[in-house]
């Protein structure tokens, strides 16, 4: 987690020394490749007018299988996490064409259920949902920008986000059950939406951009 200030006050003095860019107005739309690798899909529509962008994201179908879990109580309990959906948007300012951070307000919904049932309503063993309040640093990356042609559209964005949990539909946090494997009460603690149960990951996106 050191590398995060030196991160951030990297893209931050790039931003803050860059040229003065011209800001186009601009309409995206992306889709998350991280979120494939946990067998979902994620599609995000962006506003950029002038300086100000605006955005709205929507995920389904994500999992996390136990043996992809952290070491911890869930792990230890046997547990699949699973995320039917995953939505919120977006508030934020460009400092360049291609920086910009926003503020993103985030609801998440999970489902346990034990290791390689099925995600049955007949097999759930608990949902909540939580609410995160964060940041998003984004760069938005067009190699074919001066094309002309479809290609100039195309766009790649890595992006590194900190959204940490505010409050959970559960009380206290934390949901006390009976683990038919393990044959004895059990509790669950609402997790965090990032990488290894934290607040903080990173993805990349790649999608279409269209000027206005």
């Amino acid at each position: 987690m050191r590398l995060i200030p030196l991160f951030l006050l990297l893209f931050f003095s790039q931003a803050l020394t860059a040229q003065q860019a011209k800001f186009e107005n601009r309409v995206n739309l992306v889709f998350g490749l991280g979120q494939i690798t946990q067998g979902g899909f994620n599609i995000e529509g962006n506003l950029f007018y002038d300086r100000f962008v605006f955005d709205y994201s929507h995920g389904v179908a994500l999992s996390v299988t136990n043996d992809q879990l952290e070491q911890g109580n869930d792990r230890e309990q046997g547990l699949d996490i699973h995320l039917p959906w995953t939505t919120g948007f977006g508030v934020g300012y460009r400092f360049t064409d291609w920086l910009n951070l926003r503020l993103e307000p985030k609801w998440h919904r999970y489902e346990l259920y034990y290791h390689d049932t099925d995600y049955t309503s007949e097999n759930l063993i608990g949902d909540y949902t939580t609410f995160t309040l964060g940041l998003g640093l984004y760069a938005n990356w067009r190699p074919f920008k001066r094309q002309d042609n479809f290609l100039r559209g195309f766009m790649i964005v890595p992006n590194f986000r900190w959204w940490p949990r505010i409050s959970s539909s559960l009380e206290g946090n934390q949901l006390s059950y009976y683990n038919t494997q393990s044959e004895s009460q059990e509790v669950h603690k609402a997790r965090e939406i990032g990488l290894g149960n934290t607040p903080f990951f990173y993805n990349i996106s790649i999608g279409y951009s269209l000027s206005f």
